[in-house]
Order: structure tokens, then C-alpha cells, then sequence
């Protein structure tokens, strides 16, 4: 795609990747692909703000050129070292022999590492500023959002923040601007995003907003680096960052489960339906044939966790196993739970479905519950009356008092 302009004297140049279908080392399913963005800013002097993944790199120096000459760029920042934002600094310095590399201390200790570039740096920290002529870059550090070396750069005479990775979504759209797109698909994106990247990270999510506040900084409009530029009302994408963070939550159970021959994914349903009957939303899915990133996503605002595997080993099944592993590293504050499965001569999964959901900070509320091959008659009756007294206690739990202390 073409360079757009999104504010007076500044660009996207970025590339959209419409094909990329996981992230992360293949924690995170892209369904809707991903965008890479840059921003150029045109002034007296010349700041480019990001870079794009490396085999983009033709694709961004492409935009740039329709708006500059490269060998113009009087500065390369670089908010965060990661790859798909970083990756294409070695190419685009290659055309800017003048250009300044500006990024945290700890961004240039990365960059050193991964590119090994001779390049001429200079490392900035909250509060400090850079002159362009009419508009002004001025840096907030924000570190462990995600990574420890990340930044904001804002532009305070246009109320411009560019915050790299915070509030993003990967999706792939030939349109710019949070008013252009699906209102449904983007909040979904956006909650995908928060859950399966910053959820672990949300205290410092809501320091960071609130030191943005106290700042006095004015926003009318947030580029980050995925996904779409809010323009229309950026307010929207940092309310809900608030929410989320503070772990505010809905009468919502996720079931997940992996199953050998069916007798786990009996309960799972049985147990759901009992669950409903109480009039709270269930969701249910097996975790080894469903989009993971979208379960977590699901997770994000639901009271009750319940987590059920056939045991194997005496243990719960591979994907599963995999699966609370990451579930454990999100840590999810105020939630309750409890574990369920199904066994054949030795259980042992639920038992240790159980311990992981503890070590992950999830109340246990109800006792596991385990069947002996296929559930009969007398046990479906059992399972479903779990179901009602799981919805009830999703019903009675003040949850969110509880997150809005923690």
C-alpha cells in the first residue's frame, strides 16, 4: 500500500500483512493478519517512528521515498527492539547516512545486539524532547510494556501519541482509521491483543495511563504500531485498556478441555449446561482443535475458569497441558475455577489441572470431579447440578471488587 497521510506533515508508511496467521513463536493465531507501522514525520527535520519486519523493507522504503528522499531522515526511532517493529532499521539506515538512532538505553543495548550496527545513537528517558521545527517528539519510557526497553513518542502541538505495541490488534485492512472498519471485529481484535500480550503486564498499565494523565497529555489520536489509527475516538480503545486491566469481569464461564474418546467433552457439556440453565454465558471449547488465542481472548472478561483433560500417564493430554502453561503465565487476578476429567484405570489429570490453576492465581471453588470412563446416567445428573452451583457461585461472587483491590 501506498504512504497515507494521517495529521499535517505526518505519514503511515507502513505495510499490512495480510497472510501471517500466528506470532510470538506461534503462540498467537493472526486470523486476520497483521499490520507493521511506521510513521514519518515531515518537518524542518525528519523522524521516522518505527520500522517494519524485515522482509517488508523494500514495501517501507517504497512509501517513504513517495513522500521523501530517504537520505533526508535526520531521525530513526525506535520505540521497541522487537523484530517486526526493528527489523527494518539496518535497510532504511543504509539510505540515511546522517540519520540519528533515538531510542531507551536499554532499546540500544538490544538493537546493538541483534543488528550489531555502527550507528550514531542517542538514548532518551521520560521528559526528554527533540525539536523538529514545528512539532515537537517528546518520549515516555514504558518499560515492560511490553518489553523492558519500550517507549511512547508523542507529538504534543498535533496531541499525537504513537505507543508502538499498546493498543494495537493484528488485522490486515486496506483502511487506516478505527471509523473506516467493523466496530465488532476491531474490539475483538483489540481484546485478543490485550489478553494474550499485556494482560500479565496490567498493573503497570493502569501506572502507566494514570502517569499519562497526570503529564497533562492531550490525545486526539493514537497510531500505534498494529493494526488501525484511532482518530475517531481514541478514548474508546484507552477506557477499555482500563477495564481490562483492572480485571473487570461478566456472569461468563470459559470450559476448556481436551478429550481422548469423547468422555471428557461429555462432561464438558453436561456441566455447561447446568452453567446456562442459571442464565450465565458458558463458552466451550476444546483446546486442541480450537483457535487458542481466541479462548484466552474469552477468558479476558469471564469470571469462572473450569478446565477439563482425560488422563494419560497419569496426567492431563499434551495440548491442554500446553495450554495452562501459558494460561499460568498470563496471570489472571480474581478468578475461580475448578477442574474436572475424565480417567480409565488411574486419574491424576484433574488432580493436576487443579495445581496449575492454583500456582496461576485462580480460586478453586469446587471440589474436581472425575468420571470413570463414559459418565452414566446417575453421573450426567451430577455433573449438570455442578454446572448449576458453578453458575450460581459466578452469580454471588463480587469479582470485581476483588480485582478492584488487587
Amino acid at each position: 500500500m501506498s504512504a497515507v497521510k494521517i495529521k499535517e506533515g505526518v505519514y503511515w508508511v507502513g505495510v499490512v500483512d495480510w497472510n501471517v496467521r500466528s506470532f510470538h513463536g506461534h503462540t498467537y493465531n493472526t486470523k486476520r493478519g497483521t499490520t507493521y507501522n511506521s510513521y514519518l514525520i515531515v518537518d524542518e527535520k525528519i523522524a521516522l517512528i518505527d520500522s517494519v519486519y524485515a522482509p517488508f523493507s523494500k514495501e517501507l522504503l517504497a512509501n517513504i521515498s513517495e513522500i521523501v528522499p530517504l537520505e533526508k531522515i535526520d531521525y530513526m526511532v525506535v520505540n521497541h527492539v522487537e523484530g517486526d517493529h526493528s527489523g527494518a532499521v539496518p535497510e532504511v539506515l543504509k539510505y540515511c547516512p546522517k540519520a540519528k538512532v533515538i531510542g531507551t538505553e536499554k532499546c540500544k543495548l538490544g538493537m546493538n545486539k541483534n543488528y550489531y550496527g555502527s550507528w550514531d545513537w542517542q538514548t532518551v528517558k521520560t521528559g526528554d524532547k527533540i525539536s523538529l521545527g514545528k512539532n515537537t517528539l517528546a518520549f515516555v519510557e514504558a518499560p515492560m510494556l511490553h518489553w523492558p526497553d519500550s517507549m511512547f513518542t508523542y507529538i504534543p502541538e498535533l496531541e499525537l501519541l504513537m505507543p508502538n505495541d499498546a493498543f494495537g490488534q493484528h488485522i490486515s485492512t486496506s483502511k487506516r482509521f478505527d471509523d473506516e472498519i467493523d466496530q465488532g471485529e476491531l474490539m475483538d481484535e483489540a481484546a485478543a491483543y490485550y489478553a494474550n500480550i499485556l494482560l500479565p503486564f496490567s498493573p503497570l498499565v493502569l501506572r502507566k495511563i494514570e502517569e499519562v494523565v497526570k503529564m497533562g497529555i492531550k490525545i486526539n489520536m493514537i497510531a500505534p504500531s498494529h493494526g488501525i489509527i484511532w482518530r475517531k475516538d481514541p478514548a474508546k480503545i484507552i477506557n477499555a485498556y482500563v477495564k481490562w486491566a483492572k480485571n473487570e469481569t461478566t456472569d461468563k464461564v470459559v470450559i476448556a478441555y481436551e478429550t481422548m474418546w469423547k468422555s471428557t467433552e461429555l462432561m464438558a457439556k453436561t456441566i455447561g449446561d447446568g452453567i446456562s440453565s442459571t442464565g450465565v454465558k458458558v463458552v466451550i471449547a476444546n483446546i486442541s482443535e480450537v483457535d487458542k488465542t481466541n479462548v484466552i481472548k474469552e477468558m479476558l472478561d469471564a469470571k469462572g475458569y473450569l478446565l477439563g483433560s482425560s488422563t494419560h500417564g497419569n496426567d492431563m493430554l499434551p495440548a491442554l497441558a500446553g495450554f495452562l502453561s501459558f494460561l499460568k503465565d498470563m496471570k489472571p487476578k480474581g478468578r475461580i475455577g475448578a477442574a474436572f476429567g475424565s480417567y480409565g484405570w488411574a486419574g491424576g489429570a484433574a488432580k493436576s489441572i487443579e495445581s496449575v490453576l492454583t500456582a496461576a492465581g485462580v480460586e478453586i471453588v469446587q471440589p474436581l470431579i472425575q468420571c470413570q470412563f463414559v459418565p452414566d446416567k446417575a453421573e450426567l445428573k451430577k455433573l449438570f447440578e455442578y454446572g448449576v452451583e458453578f453458575g450460581n457461585k459466578i452469580k454471588k461472587s463480587d469479582a470485581n471488587c476483588v480485582f478492584c483491590k488487587g
